[in-house]
């Protein structure tokens, strides 16, 4: 698969496999309007089969309380898949809501995509999720 995602009015969800990761790329705002489709595309994602994701915000401007609870809700699916979860963020006002709303500790954060898919999927997962990264 490449470059395959689902689109709206005025924005897509880019999503490609690397190195045995599904990066899931999110370069809209992550609120109200774009949220479900970001959600859409990981549950489209999981029934095809992939488990291992990279959420890609690093061309993301923007991300409210809407875009943490569909973070949060594609997390909980994706557990139930025994799959995981990596997000790639360098934008320090997103990683600052992140943390506002208690979720800075319990994500797996990378400066970019490149540096979250670069280890191939392991047996980590989101079983014991949600803990608190050390």
């Amino acid at each position: 698969m490449s470059d395959q995602g689902v689109a709206g009015p005025h924005v897509s969800v880019g999503c490609r496999v690397t190195n045995g990761w599904t990066v899931v790329e999110a370069k809209d705002e992550i609120d109200i309007a774009f949220a479900p489709l970001v959600r859409a595309t990981v549950v489209r994602l999981l029934a095809e089969g992939h488990r291992h994701f990279v959420l890609d915000l690093c061309g993301a401007p923007f991300l409210d309380s809407m875009g943490l609870g569909m973070i949060v809700a594609v997390t909980k699916r994706i557990r139930t898949h025994h799959g995981s979860l990596r997000i790639a963020c360098d934008d320090q006002r997103l990683l600052h809501v992140f943390a506002l709303g208690g979720l800075r500790p319990v994500y797996s954060f990378h400066d970019s995509v490149e540096l979250a898919a670069e280890q191939p999927p392991g047996a980590e997962g989101l079983a014991d999720w949600p803990h608190v990264r050390g």
